[in-house]
């Protein structure tokens, strides 16, 4: 357990939405003082990061359970509570948000021209819905949290998009929206079965997870967090929204959609549909797996078709999260740690290549592939970090995603071998899409004279693109330093997992016997672990 008092979860949510507060009290004509909102908005983002560092130094490696814990009544007679935590489970992914959200107003220098305090404005305020969603404990509170990111997601993409950024914009919305609906419903029906169940409802994430939800009703429940979850993933065939959403977004859009957004769906059902409905969820297993497959080779098969670098990436994104799903979905240590690294990876690669086609369409407003060819001749820094990008995504040993994909892989192996047979086939079809782009892009004669004078990457875009580098490698030859840190927590989890779904199967089966005996070790195991295990507070 760790003994950190400041409020520091607290602080990393609501830092970033004063600062925006801040910019909207300065005035100015458009155009003016835009420089100055860009440096607050940038000393603001580098300030949440280094304000989430601490997480790191003082997060307790051995304790399974919510550390960072702040807790504050809002509505008693709802039971509603400010009620936030994190473990190892969020830690990086909460780290990876303050990680991404400077570069990206870093890259959006030059590029964001018109709105800018707006747009700065948009930013900081994702970055405290993401954060928030990510730590809250609260079922109600992370509600909020998840609807108020689509608000600024909307207007990054309909006010800052291409040519048909409203239809991408409104599409993005009520996808996503639509499938809240169905978790809203039943985010009320566990509190009322809460209080059915207790004489007192809940919306307490902690206490739900210890309520005994009958097998009829968890199945419809699942399937409601499912949906909601599946559409923000993208799961196959639910991704429809996501291509147009990245092509017409602006840059900084498309970093935080695949590096952090997407990775809410995943992150849901990792903390929330498969804790609270086990039977339900391991029902859907084969379900889910067939369709993350189909999204693999599917996503592998249209990225490799596009003629367009940033089309090709998008259709990228909904490959690399089927394998996170095949990962999560595997219910063994190798599996959900290779996935939750595997979100981290896919942030990381995607988020770059998606920098990198910014900074090439800023320079020759076409992102097409054969307008370009032998730009390595005259954008050599470009093109070393291109090719960074490009070997972590094909997941090349010692690079970030090699140890993602390979503990995928074993965990997929152990829990179904054919569907591990079937992803093995998306990396192949990974290297040959990716290489594919960069062989058009980088190599060959110049046919184009305009790309004769390109200039090469500036000393700002080189300090957005070398600290991702440097992850890419770190990540990859000392994976160690990230998996310690979610070790107890996955473990706790699986461990429970096993636990709630044997009592729901042996429930299903009609064997009482099974049942008392069983729920009397996980009433022994809650005991214990309300002391320190996968439902402690932490403090």
């Amino acid at each position: 357990m760790n003994h950190f008092s400041f409020p520091i979860l607290s602080t990393l949510i609501f830092f970033p939405l004063l600062c925006a507060i801040l910019l909207m009290f300065i005035r100015g004509e458009e155009g003016k003082n835009d420089e100055l909102m860009r440096r607050i908005a940038l000393v603001a983002s580098v300030v949440e990061f280094l304000i989430s560092l601490p997480l790191l130094k003082y997060f307790n490696d051995s304790v399974a359970g919510m550390q960072f814990v702040e807790f504050v009544p809002w509505v008693k007679s709802l039971s509603l509570n400010y009620f936030v935590g994190l473990d190892g489970i969020s830690l990086w992914l909460v780290m990876l948000t303050t990680f991404f959200v400077p570069l990206c107003i870093l890259c959006s220098w030059t590029y964001i021209k018109q709105k800018t305090k707006y747009f700065l404005i948009a930013m900081l305020f994702l970055e405290t819905a993401m954060i928030g969603a990510l730590v809250s404990l609260d079922m109600v509170v992370f509600y909020v949290f998840w609807e108020v990111m689509l608000i600024p997601m909307f207007l990054l993409i309909g006010v800052w998009g291409g040519e048909r950024r409203i239809y991408s914009a409104v599409k993005f919305f009520l996808y996503t929206a639509a499938g809240s609906i169905f978790m809203l419903v039943a985010i009320i029906y566990l509190y009322y079965l809460s209080y059915k169940t207790n004489g007192v409802g809940s919306f307490n994430l902690l206490e739900l997870y210890k309520l005994h939800i009958p097998i009829g009703p968890q199945l419809w429940l699942c399937a409601a967090f499912t949906v909601a979850f599946a559409i923000k993933v993208p799961l196959f065939p639910l991704h429809t929204w996501l291509p147009d959403a990245h092509v017409e977004a602006p840059t900084a859009g498309s970093v935080i959609l695949a590096a952090i957004l997407l990775k809410m769906g995943t992150y849901g059902f990792l903390r929330f549909s498969m804790p609270l409905f086990p039977y339900a969820s391991h029902q859907f297993m084969p379900v889910i797996a067939f369709l993350a497959i189909a999204g693999i080779i599917y996503g592998a098969l249209v990225a490799w078709a596009q003629p367009d670098m940033k089309k090709l990436v998008a259709y990228s994104s909904v490959s690399h999260l089927g394998y996170v799903m095949i990962g999560l979905f595997a219910l063994n240590i190798e599996g959900i740690e290779g996935g939750i690294y595997q979100m981290l990876n896919h942030g990381v690669d995607t988020g770059a290549l998606f920098l990198l086609v910014g900074m090439i369409y800023e320079r020759r407003h076409t992102r097409l592939m054969d307008d370009f060819g032998g730009l390595a001749k005259v954008m050599p820094i470009f093109a070393i970090f291109l090719m960074i990008a490009t070997l972590g995504s094909v997941a090349v040993p010692g690079t970030n995603s090699f140890v993602g994909e390979i503990l995928i892989l074993v965990g997929a192996f152990r829990t179904y071998p054919v569907v591990g047979v079937f992803a093995v086939s998306g990396m192949v079809f990974g290297v040959v899409y990716m290489l594919w782009m960069y062989q058009k892009v980088m190599f060959g004669p110049i046919t184009v004279e305009a790309n004769r004078t390109l200039p090469d990457l500036n000393r700002r875009e080189i300090a957005t693109m070398l600290p991702i580098a440097v992850l890419v490698f770190v990540m990859g030859i000392f994976p160690g330093m990230f998996l310690h840190k979610m070790d107890s927590s996955v473990k706790a989890f699986i461990s429970q997992y096993q636990q709630n779904f044997s009592m729901y199967e042996a429930e299903a089966s009609g064997n009482p016997v099974a049942v008392r005996l069983q729920g009397c070790k996980i009433a022994v195991d809650s005991h214990a672990t309300s002391h320190g295990g996968v439902y402690s507070s932490g403090r």
